[in-house]
């Protein structure tokens, strides 16, 4: 098999060199075991590289796990990557497989390695060298035969620096480089990425196949993709549902990008192929709750922005926290400059006794600042 029928085999629409070169490399690497990393921006088709080089392996003919490490819950990734015993946790009902088992024989493809938890890591790099884990609440060890890809679309050696991951892990999951180029870098690759969505999609729809007006070519070319291959999917999907006259004109592209702001990044969910309804259910669950964990970490940024405006509104600060002393300090000071130094409506307004003020006063030096009367007879 040469790289155009690689190409063709496993649905890689390019003429580009890059992805020519990057094709020759994974025909040579697919069949081994060794492990591969996959770096691109998203959308760029990790996970299609990650199943050509399964598909060209030994293992085709068992599982291709696919994996999204961000999407997973951080308490719960360790229990899905691994498995659990019955009863090893509150919920664990009955014992279940892990995606380790489920791949076993076959490849785990495991995209947004970067989002993987540290304590996570750990037990990944014991797995990759020793072909063993332990299940949560397990006493025994479960021997396991996965080869792992794994993808990412951050720079993994800057993850190392700042001690976000793992730098033996790291080593061991680069053995294999390959770096997607985004598609705005591979412009040639568009005419005939449009031809095969459009294509793709009005046979499984059974629809007349629309033409591309000149003038929408030209703005689709011009357009940036930040949301590369998926995004151009997504686009021209979109515009063949809302045509009317089997013409796919530059009005309609335009509104479509102009109102998705050139994101149209989805979050994969774990999924493996042939999924059964309790994994479509655990998948439905894996959603709703990262949306709940999103919609937590909202709220509790409103909820501090907001405590910030409030203070910096009622104390003329720009919203820097304070420590207690210097904060206790200025109070002191804009009670007096509003009450004009007097003393006895300045402690009504701070709610201690005058005592407690004058002391205080004296306390964080305000003495010049604000007078020294009747400070005496307070204190004796």
């Amino acid at each position: 098999m040469n790289v155009d029928q690689f190409k063709k085999e496993f649905g890689i629409i390019s003429k580009s060199k890059e992805i020519h070169d990057l094709v020759d490399v994974t025909m040579q690497v697919a069949p081994t075991d060794i492990s591969v990393l996959i770096y691109g921006e998203s959308g760029v088709g990790k996970e299609i590289f990650a199943r050509a080089i399964h598909g060209y392996s030994k293992r085709a003919d068992k599982p291709l796990v696919s994996v999204n490490c961000g999407a997973i819950p951080e308490g719960i990734l360790e229990s899905e990557l691994f498995g659990h015993k019955r009863g090893s946790f509150t919920g664990a009902i009955e014992s279940r497989k892990g995606y380790f088992e489920i791949a076993d024989g076959g490849t785990l493809f495991l995209d947004e390695i970067a989002e993987m938890p540290l304590t996570t890591q750990v037990k990944l790099l014991r797995v990759i060298e020793n072909k063993d884990f332990m299940k949560i609440g397990a006493e025994t060890v479960t021997k396991v035969d996965v080869r792992i890809i794994a993808a990412t679309n951050k720079d993994l050696q800057q993850e190392v620096d700042a001690r976000r991951f793992r730098e033996d892990l790291y080593f061991r999951l680069k053995a294999v480089t390959l770096s997607i180029p985004p598609l705005r870098k591979r412009r040639g690759d568009l005419e005939g990425l449009i031809e095969h969505f459009i294509s793709t999609y009005c046979s499984e729809n059974k629809i007349i196949t629309p033409k591309v007006s000149q003038e929408a070519m030209d703005f689709l070319r011009e357009y940036s993709w930040p949301g590369n291959v998926r995004e151009l999917k997504n686009t021209i999907e979109s515009a063949i549902a809302l045509t009317r006259d089997g013409t796919l004109n530059v009005n309609i592209f335009s509104s479509l990008l102009k109102s998705e702001g050139g994101d149209s990044s989805n979050r994969n969910l774990p999924v493996y192929l042939k999924k059964s309804p309790e994994e479509l259910d655990r998948e439905l669950l894996y959603r709703a709750l990262f949306e709940i964990k999103k919609d937590i970490m909202e709220l509790k940024d409103l909820i501090y922005k907001r405590n910030e405006e409030i203070y910096s509104t009622e104390n003329g600060h720009s919203g820097t926290v304070l420590p207690l002393i210097q904060a206790e300090k200025e109070a002191i000071k804009n009670a007096l400059d509003r009450t004009r130094g007097n003393k006895r409506i300045a402690a009504k307004l701070l709610k201690i006794s005058e005592r407690t003020l004058y002391r205080k006063i004296k306390d964080y030096d305000l003495l010049k600042e604000f007078g020294e009367e009747d400070l005496e007879d307070l204190d004796t």
